[in-house]
């Protein structure tokens, strides 16, 4: 689709929304697969004053009705292969008046209620708006409750354009870009959509799940010059076969992985089998995008990076003081591209929206070289003998070894009733000798990162729960699983 194509399909669609009665500020929900409709529904939406609502759509159908039933979406715009299992429950939704129904090759589909059905002849005027008015809202991936709806103003979008699309991807009219992270959260939103779009460069969109398969042949189709992914689907792109130079692309220049923290290791199998460096990066649904993050010329792996030009990072205690370097506390966040608080999540949002600062809920570490370090969620952290350790140093050392695909840890009572971490792991070989593999892992994490560290149980499982996002859901873990 031409900018010019995708400008005419977004005002149709405002003149839709004028049509069918929702007016300024009222939400419409967007369970849509990646295909060229989702932009001229989001982009249609903001130009009419209404606020769009994009929905996770690897969701269980409950779970999207609730996000409809909390938002109070007056209108659904759905993929046609994901209507058939939401159709029992929109009766129960009482603010929602109607469903658009989206093909996913541009094609009509066979419902009344069709998109194409849906788009005036004639565009809509867009209204005009302020920086500071809520323009979209994005819930939040739930790996620790039922999501929350973050609201996001008219000048986020912008904000993170010029601040990481800019100064860290350095992303130019001639990029192409593919991301495997879809659009419906906050990391694909800026790759696919925000970015290239705010420098007319070109995206390629994939309606179909992210497997290696799938995201090898779009590389090799499209040639993209940036690709993002998450942690997870380069530790499985790295398991493929057919990975290779450029992962298929001979004009891939950039990569960037945000999600989940990015181990060490992963990170260097992927230079070797590719050539191209992974620019490890924090985001958030709540700052919309990365804000800690490695760049082209400044690579620390097993480190997230330093501060995205444009934002302030502090490490804090749990009274909000600053802490000294090497210790671990809360990072918080100050920038252009915080939500403005969650929808009916009063003291929630108290907690996470304190003034200028989002506190993000991640423990980090600064290092001596002025680069931060992830250890984990504030609620993942074990003290150990006395001593914090941090889950995610545990991990990245356990995934240095060959035979290691994933793994997890938490903390664990033994039989004194005292805290050890215990590892889940999914190995890369069903026929693993267990037994063999545990002591070699005990050993090799006593060696690397400290005596006290080792998992004193590791559990070798078949795939580790995750949110829809590819996060780990550790706390599903504990207590044996």
């Amino acid at each position: 689709m031409t900018y010019a194509a995708l400008a005419e399909q977004a005002t149709r669609f405002a003149a839709g929304l004028a049509a069918a009665g929702v007016g300024r500020e009222r939400r419409i929900a967007l369970v849509m697969l990646d295909t060229v409709d989702f932009p001229a529904a989001f982009w249609g939406a903001i130009g009419a004053g209404v606020i769009p609502v994009p929905v996770n759509t690897l969701l269980t159908p409950e779970q999207t009705a609730y996000i409809l039933a909390d938002s109070r979406a007056e209108l659904l715009v759905v993929s046609a292969p994901l209507l058939p299992p939401l159709r029992p429950l929109l009766a129960r939704l009482p603010a929602l008046r109607g469903v658009v129904v989206a093909g996913v090759d541009g094609t009509p589909t066979q419902d009344a209620d069709d998109w194409h059905d849906f788009l005036p002849a004639t565009p809509a005027p867009l209204v005009e708006v302020s920086a500071d008015e809520v323009a979209f809202w994005l819930y939040s991936s739930g790996s620790t409750g039922l999501p929350k709806g973050a609201r996001h103003v008219h000048a986020s979008l912008r904000a993170t354009a010029d601040t990481y699309a800019a100064q860290v991807l350095g992303i130019t009219q001639d990029d192409t870009v593919y991301s495997a992270a879809k659009l419906f959260f906050a990391y694909g939103l800026g790759n696919g959509m925000t970015f290239p779009m705010s420098v007319g460069a070109s995206a390629v969109l994939l309606p179909d799940r992210p497997t290696p398969d799938a995201v090898l042949a779009t590389m090799a189709r499209f040639r993209p010059s940036i690709f993002g992914g998450v942690p997870t689907l380069y530790a499985a792109l790295l398991a493929h076969p057919g990975l290779t130079h450029g992962a298929g692309s001979e004009r891939l220049r950039r990569c960037i992985s945000a999600g989940e923290a990015l181990p060490e290791a992963v990170a260097r199998r992927w230079v070797d089998r590719t050539g191209v460096d992974i620019l490890d990066g924090l985001g958030s649904t709540e700052m919309l995008h990365i804000f800690v993050s490695n760049t082209p010329d400044d690579i620390g792996y097993g480190a997230t990076g330093r501060a995205v030009p444009g934002y302030q990072l502090r490490i804090v205690d749990a009274d909000g003081a600053d802490v000294a370097d090497g210790i671990a506390g809360e990072l918080i966040v100050r920038g252009p591209s915080a939500a403005d608080g969650y929808w009916n999540q009063r003291e929630k949002s108290r907690a996470t929206f304190r003034g200028a600062w989002t506190w993000t809920g991640d423990t980090y570490v600064r290092d001596a070289e002025g680069r931060y370090r992830y250890q984990g969620r504030a609620d993942d952290m074990m003290k150990v003998g006395g001593i914090w350790v941090s889950p995610f140093e545990v991990e990245a050392a356990l995934l240095t070894h060959p035979g290691v695909l994933e793994a997890a840890v938490v903390g664990e009572q033994d039989a004194d009733g005292l805290t050890k971490p215990k590892a889940f792991l999914v190995t890369r070989d069903a026929g693993t000798d267990a037994d063999q593999l545990r002591a070699e892992l005990k050993a090799m994490v006593q060696e690397q990162i400290g005596v006290w560290k080792y998992p004193r149980w590791i559990e070798l499982v078949d795939n580790l729960p995750k949110t829809a996002t590819g996060k780990i859901q550790r706390y599903k873990l504990r207590g044996g699983g």
